[in-house]
């Protein structure tokens, strides 16, 4: 397993991190993703096998935030 913290914009509610955790934990290989709102950031544990970080940071994306 790796671990990462990815900077999410665009976030402003419980919704907006629903919305991420949900886009993330729908993808193989993701274990956990966890919204910091006040931070503006994602911590992700998942297996690099089967996701890489690229894959990680797309997701955000299409879910319509801004990964920086």
């Amino acid at each position: 397993m790796a671990a990462t913290v990815i900077n999410v914009g665009g976030m402003t509610c419980n919704h907006c991190k629903m919305a991420v955790e949900k886009a993330l934990k729908t993808l193989d290989g993701v274990r956990d993703a966890s919204v910091d709102l006040e931070a503006k950031k994602v911590s992700i544990e998942y297996d690099p096998a089967a996701v890489d970080e690229a894959g990680l940071r797309k997701a955000i994306s299409d879910a319509g935030y801004e990964v920086n």
